[in-house]
């Protein structure tokens, strides 16, 4: 049996949120989308996104909200939007967990793509084909990310 990674703090998920967001703000692809739909909602959005991933992380039950919902309301979203998202996250978990704690919080953001794929676009891609196109968007070489 493996051994479990030490748990993500509150603190190592606020840090990743900030870093992860502050590249959201600046991409191309991403921020257009963010900024049609929070405008000046930052500070809230960060706060609720901390709380989310807490709560997704299984460290505590601080989030309540509808993130399906709201998130499959968006128009507009394409595939590319949401690899990029997912290259994003890949990169700032690895850049900011321990690699286990890194490996866990993807796990944890390819479950969540494939079922918000599932709303947008019709169709549930495998845990394998969605890291695998990742990987080949992050024009990387092949790592385990799920």
């Amino acid at each position: 049996m493996t051994a479990q990674p030490d748990p993500v703090s509150r603190p190592q998920v606020r840090a990743l949120i900030d870093a992860f967001y502050a590249d959201v703000r600046e991409d191309a692809l991403l921020a257009p989308v963010f900024a049609r739909f929070l405008r000046r909602d930052w500070p809230d959005h960060l706060a609720l996104m901390t709380d989310f991933w807490c709560t997704a992380l299984k460290l505590e039950r601080s989030f309540r909200g509808d993130v399906y919902g709201r998130h499959v309301a968006l128009t507009g979203v394409t595939r590319d939007h949401l690899l990029r998202w997912l290259c994003l996250w890949r990169k700032h978990s690895l850049r900011h967990l321990p690699r286990a704690q890194a490996e866990r919080v993807q796990g944890v953001a390819v479950g969540m793509a494939r079922v918000l794929h599932l709303g947008w676009f019709g169709s549930l891609p495998s845990r394998q084909a969605l890291c695998a196109e990742v990987r080949a968007a992050a024009a990387e070489p092949a790592r385990v990310i799920c």
